[in-house]
């Protein structure tokens, strides 16, 4: 029987519209669900947990600053910096080094001011020293470690960082691993920070301990009056 007309075009379609659905469900991807419910009216009720900013399980309050810290692996994988939805330091943007990594952020508006690495193996510590002097009061350091964070860490720097508010630097050490937030004029020490020493008996990779992570809600200060 020969189908001419409106037919013919009804035809047509299903047998292209059957055809695509076939090809989908046997080979798979992300469009087979679409088709799905495109000819059977139904999605896929699967729920996953939602994510918020730099993946955090839940949003942050009014006024906060989502962030999230992440170690250098070894020497192998760099470390990452987020906040507020943005990487402010990755290997991806090529702004990671062995060391020590900052990010220094305003503490008032949220506003990154600057990123920089400092090499604490074979680096000149007075390039940390001179960084670090001048911080003006509510300026929050987000630091993550890569490799080898404190071998060139002298007193000063050292008596810097506790400065604003880690208490985790004095005994610091060859190849641990290192995240850390702290402020400029902080009064208490601070509550973000961890460390996982360099020992061979925990070491998850040969030589050096595993990578830390770390997450939470900074909350933004109140601008300084005057």
């Amino acid at each position: 029987v020969l189908l001419t007309g409106p037919l013919r075009a009804v035809a047509v379609l299903l047998l292209v519209g059957l055809t695509w659905l076939l090809a989908n469900t046997l080979f798979g991807g992300e469009s087979s669900s679409s088709v799905r419910h495109l000819f059977t009216g139904k999605r896929n009720t699967e729920t996953r947990p939602r994510k918020y900013k730099c993946g955090l399980s839940a949003p942050c309050p009014p006024k906060h600053l989502a962030f999230r810290l992440v170690s250098g692996a070894a020497n192998v994988i760099g470390p990452k910096i987020c906040l507020e939805d943005k990487m402010l330091v990755s290997s991806v943007k090529n702004n990671v080094g062995r060391g020590l990594n900052i990010a220094l952020v305003n503490g008032v508006t949220g506003e990154l001011l600057t990123t920089k690495n400092f090499d604490m193996w074979a680096g000149d510590v007075s390039d940390l020293l001179k960084f670090l002097r001048p911080l003006h009061e509510g300026t929050l350091v987000f630091v993550a470690s890569f490799d080898d964070p404190a071998t060139k860490l002298n007193d000063e720097s050292r008596r810097l960082f506790e400065e604003l508010g880690s208490t985790a630097v004095k005994e610091l050490a060859f190849r641990d691993s290192w995240v850390f937030v702290g402020a400029k004029g902080i009064e208490n020490k601070s509550p973000f920070e961890q460390r996982m020493k360099n020992s061979k008996s925990s070491n998850k990779y040969e030589g050096w301990p595993e990578s830390l992570e770390m997450d939470g809600c900074i909350p933004l200060r109140a601008p300084l009056e005057g």
